[in-house]
């Protein structure tokens, strides 16, 4: 396992931010075949509180916590109840001034289509007001070495009519979609957010850029793809995105095997042509700046990913940069409202 990435100075402490994207788990058990470990509260707040000016986040969904009876289309409620109870504690203030979990994203099978409304309603109840939207995973692809979504999709999971039947009962709630697939499959978001334009999405990850598998050795190719890909969706006006994820291993960059983890200089890099080429697609009051921790711990640590970041924004106004880092985040999901 490498060791950590340096300690570095924190770049622009004082700058507010709302982290919109990170998990909680606790897989220390042999119960799952995708995760492992354990990532609680504690641990999150170790990271929030390294040194940059974190005001809030939103959890967004992993499979914790499920309910382990019931019908199984409500399950799902179980994550929802979980980080209900860590968002309180951190509401309480014993821990500092961050709201961690202000907002809420659980998880829903749309493919239920119109069914799945009583499902969406239960995670409302359950989330005592911090209940924001659902993600529903749909990375595919024909690799064996490229490891599918959790949620076991078929190819084109976002053109299936009985899902787009159940986005539009999220879109009747004024809920947010998450939107996670690889960079093959951003025609079908693009399809998708055409389709239900009521519905408020969001792209994960800037999209899901692959670099493992069939992938390794067709950067070039691949960034031609993506990019193409990325500009045809930024046309569609309900669709955000979330800059960063790019610590992931799918991405292929290596990182997480090497003795120590980059520093941020090397980071900004390496991910400045992702990063620059969503916002200038989407502009600073659709993209929002995110941690994917601690998926992303794979490749530095909280540190050094916000420092890359700044870094790569360091030219940015004062405006752009409140949109980045906060704003744009707490206007998609309603934090204020």
């Amino acid at each position: 396992m490498p060791a950590p990435s340096p300690n570095e100075e924190i770049l622009e402490p004082d700058l507010p931010i709302c982290d919109p994207h990170h998990h909680l788990w606790d897989f220390s058990t042999p119960n799952s075949p995708v995760l492992s470990g354990r990532y609680l509260l504690p641990d999150l707040l170790a990271d929030l509180g390294s040194g940059h000016n974190i005001e809030s986040t939103v959890f967004v969904e992993c499979t914790a916590f499920y309910r382990a009876d019931g019908p199984e289309e409500m399950k799902v409620i179980g994550e929802t109840e979980f980080v209900n109870g860590a968002a309180a504690m951190a509401a309480s203030g014993r821990y500092g001034k961050i709201r961690a979990c202000e907002g809420i994203v659980s998880r829903a099978d749309l493919s239920l289509g119109s069914a799945v409304g009583r499902v969406l309603d239960a995670h409302i109840a359950a989330g005592n007001g911090r209940f924001r939207g659902i993600r529903h995973a749909a990375g595919w692809d024909a690799s064996p070495d490229v490891r599918n979504s959790h949620t076991n999709p078929p190819e084109h999971l976002y053109a299936e009519p009985k899902f787009r039947d159940g986005l539009k009962e999220l879109a009747k709630r004024k809920l947010t979609f998450e939107a996670w697939q690889y960079h093959t499959q951003l025609p079908d978001v693009i399809a998708l957010a055409r389709a239900v334009p009521d519905a408020r999405i969001v792209l994960d990850h800037v999209g899901g850029p692959l670099g493992i598998g069939p992938y390794i050795g067709k950067r070039d190719e691949v960034f031609a793809l993506w990019a193409r890909g990325i500009k045809e969706l930024a046309t569609c006006p309900n669709v955000y995105v979330k800059l960063g994820g790019l610590g992931m291993t799918i991405c292929g960059f290596g990182f997480n095997k090497r003795d120590v983890l980059p520093g941020s200089e090397e980071l900004a890099q390496v991910w400045r042509p992702y990063l620059e080429t969503c916002i200038e697609a989407f502009g600073v009051n659709r993209g929002m700046l995110e941690s994917n921790f601690p998926v992303d711990g794979a490749s530095c640590s909280y540190q050094a990913l916000w420092n890359a970041f700044k870094r790569v924004t360091k030219g940015a106004s004062a405006a752009d940069k409140a949109a980045l880092y906060r704003n744009t985040a707490r206007k998609f999901y309603s934090l204020d409202s």
